[in-house]
């Protein structure tokens, strides 16, 4: 069963995560399996080295969990979140796409794959949500 009817309604509930909205992440798309999430990079978006700050990958992976874990179970929050970074993003837009591995009577476990528009793995983030 999932919480969300539709894109737009989805959209206009997250629309509410200032963080995320105001970093620029948009939802793209949203299912029963997934849910893609992204980010079109600007200057904001990074350290004084020219690199893409870890938060705010982080952020978008956080941000594609938790429209999924609350698309699979309303209201579900973070428990533990782990993220591996894999390589610098080099592209100038990021994606994450988040997919269910398990979901249970009280937790569900969110993996986000996040690469960049040159095709790059750039983390890979694993959730646990605890379902309230």
């Amino acid at each position: 069963m999932v919480n969300f009817d539709t894109l737009e309604s989805a959209r206009e509930f997250f629309y509410k995560d200032k963080f995320a909205v105001d970093t620029g992440i948009t939802l793209d798309e949203l299912t029963e399996e997934y849910a893609l999430c992204s980010l079109e990079l600007t200057d904001g978006h990074r350290n004084a080295y020219g690199g893409v700050m870890g938060g705010v990958i982080f952020t978008l992976a956080d941000f594609a969990f938790a429209v999924l874990s609350n698309q699979i179970h309303q209201l579900t929050v973070a428990q533990q979140v782990d993220i591996h970074y894999l390589s610098a993003p080099k592209g100038d837009k990021l994606f994450a796409k988040a997919t269910c591995r398990k979901s249970g009577r009280t937790s569900s476990i969110i993996n986000v794959d996040i690469s960049d528009d040159a095709g790059r793995d750039v983390a890979q983030f694993i959730g646990t949500g605890f379902k309230l």
